[in-house]
């Protein structure tokens, strides 16, 4: 019975956050943004007509990509578009990832890498994070690799590398494709795009999920060299041509040119997170200093795991890794104000 099975590919899945399914919950585990979208995403959306939504969409989104070539200060070659970070990074182990050697990405990181890895069989290596919880530079250097890819700020400590460490990691790697994973970066860091017209081992990638309020609609992009990029589309193209939807590509444009609401909504999540870390530490937590949207934060007497099913108890949700290292740590999603008030109260009858 189930003879099949000896053909089949074994894999371990990605576990994402949980998505209740019931409201009145405060959802503080998924690093979604707490406001809408710009209004002129949603009038882009409404206008989407019945004779676009017939047709296959552009292959390349080629007006989005033109579109972010123009917010970004590249050209309209230098850019990937895909179905959310997920799809474009995916995409990027399966295209760059294949010379054997180990691929190396940090032993706490985004937990979809080893997921990939996996998945297309790639062999890898994590160096560990230091005792700060920080990417160490000396790793990724003189150390012989099929590729590397970290986010920055990493996921999920909050932490970012500091801008010469990273190019460091880059000119020391010339033969050798390094993924940067900005999925955060708008919160913080310290975006490495410009170094894409420098190193053409380069390649970034970032998301619509977090910093533009988006999450539901799965847009994602990469931008690097010309070279990479086409690499990039050639195996996209004989995987899935049609990827990123016509509704899709106008609402990301649509996004693009409200940059004064995009702005304004970045800057309410960093101070409330500024003001979270205040109220958490009164609290009897402990944290790295996190430049994303969100709090990687310890509790010195109570067990991460029995604050968390408490916190449930009392419908909000915050992401708990049941994993060595940093089981004693609940990633917390910075939300609105009122949120992160009602997060704080709830604590404080916990403790």
């Amino acid at each position: 019975m189930y003879g099949w099975k000896k053909n089949i590919r074994q894999v371990t899945p990605y576990v994402p956050g949980e998505q209740p399914r019931e409201g009145n919950i405060i959802k503080l585990n998924t690093n979604e943004n707490p406001y809408p979208p710009s209004g002129k995403v949603l009038e882009a959306i409404k206008g989407v007509d019945g004779e676009q939504m017939r047709k296959y969409p552009d292959p390349d989104a080629l007006s989005l990509a033109k579109a972010l070539a123009g917010y970004h200060g590249v050209s309209s070659s230098n850019v990937f578009v895909g179905v959310g970070s997920d799809d474009v990074i995916g995409m990027s182990f399966l295209t760059f990832f294949n010379g054997g050697e180990k691929v190396l990405f940090p032993d706490i990181t985004y937990s979809f890498y080893d997921v990939w890895a996996g998945l297309f069989k790639v062999p890898y290596m994590t160096p560990e994070l230091d005792g700060d919880l920080r990417i160490c530079c000396s790793d990724y250097i003189n150390v012989k690799n099929g590729g590397i890819i970290f986010p920055n700020p990493n996921a999920p400590t909050g932490l970012d590398m500091d801008m010469r460490d990273m190019e460091e990691i880059i000119k020391s790697n010339p033969s050798s494709v390094v993924i940067v994973d900005e999925a955060y970066v708008d919160f913080g860091g310290v975006s490495m795009i410009p170094l894409t017209k420098k190193y053409d081992n380069l390649l970034i990638t970032r998301t619509y999920s977090k910093s533009r309020s988006m999450a539901g609609m799965r847009i994602g992009y990469a931008i690097g060299d010309k070279e990479l990029i086409d690499t990039l589309k050639a195996v996209k193209n004989s995987y899935n041509s049609y990827t990123l939807s016509s509704v899709a590509i106008k609402a990301a444009i649509a996004s693009l040119e409200d940059d004064e609401y995009f702005k304004k909504c970045v800057k309410k999540i960093t101070d409330t997170r500024e003001r979270s870390k205040t109220e958490l530490k009164k609290l009897g937590f402990s944290f790295p200093d996190s430049k994303a949207n969100f709090i990687f934060a310890k509790h010195e007497k109570v067990p991460a795991g029995e604050i968390f099913q408490r916190l449930k108890e009392n419908k909000i949700l915050v992401r708990y890794f049941d994993r060595e290292k940093i089981n004693g740590h609940l990633r917390i999603t910075v939300g609105t104000d009122e949120e992160m008030d009602s997060l704080f109260s709830c604590l404080g009858r916990i403790l």
